[in-house]
């Protein structure tokens, strides 16, 4: 069965068709990271040329989910356990102003957080892949609320990086699918309080690294940290 993404760019030009049957597969670890992936077999998979492949693979090394090597073709890039962290340092810092920002001026959050939670919850099963996309897109709304297109762009560049580890840490545990809903709904509500305090700190708790997810990444020490949703 083709994949959901791949499914919805179906009628669209072959190299967005390639780009996002490959881009679930990296996300659903299919294509696990430190594998190379061959154009002739994206090419034979996909029905399509290779030139439509190569358009693909070069918008997927420009978004970190793969790196071009001459004569070797196209590696997979692995998340280490330091970028990891350093993914989540880096969002609590963006997306810590953007709550300083919507709090102190009263800014009015877009009616589709509240949207995409709910069909975050219809969502039911084991395949995670829809809602890790819903999830990227509520903290980004949430983010472009600000109006700055700069800091948009900016949180929009992690998004290769978020969306994978988001997929390992389900992966790892299921089980978090409950507490991530019930974070995201405290997180809404006192954004629209505009309650600097209780929105820090349900941010903070929801971006804390998982060692269950650490343990598993190249480059992982120990820490003692505690475990956290994704």
């Amino acid at each position: 069965m083709m994949p959901v993404a791949a499914q919805e760019a179906e009628r669209g030009p072959a190299r967005e068709r390639v780009y996002a049957y490959v881009r679930e597969q990296i996300l659903r670890g299919v294509f696990a990271g430190g594998s190379f992936i061959e154009e002739e077999e994206i090419s034979s998979a996909m029905g399509v040329s290779r030139t439509p492949v190569r358009e693909a693979f070069h918008r997927l090394e420009a978004e970190r989910f793969i790196d071009l090597l001459p004569r070797r073709g196209a590696l997979v890039r692995q998340v280490t356990a330091q970028e990891l962290a350093d993914l989540y340092e880096t969002r609590r810092m963006i997306e810590g102003y953007a709550i300083a920002r919507i709090c102190r001026e009263k800014i009015v959050l877009p009616a589709s957080m509240e949207a995409i939670l709910d069909r975050m919850d219809e969502i039911a099963g084991a395949d995670h892949f829809a809602r890790v996309e819903l999830n990227r897109e509520f903290h980004f709304v949430m983010v472009r609320a600000l109006g700055n297109e700069v800091l948009s762009e900016l949180y929009q560049s992690l998004g290769a990086r978020q969306q994978r580890v988001a997929m390992r840490a389900l992966a790892a545990d299921p089980g978090r699918i409950e507490r991530i809903r019930r974070e995201h709904r405290d997180f809404l509500a006192a954004l629209r309080e505009h309650d600097e305090v209780r929105s820090r700190a349900v941010l903070e708790e929801h971006l804390r690294p998982v060692t269950g997810v650490l343990s598993r990444l190249p480059g992982y020490v120990l820490t003692g940290e505690a475990d956290a949703v994704a």
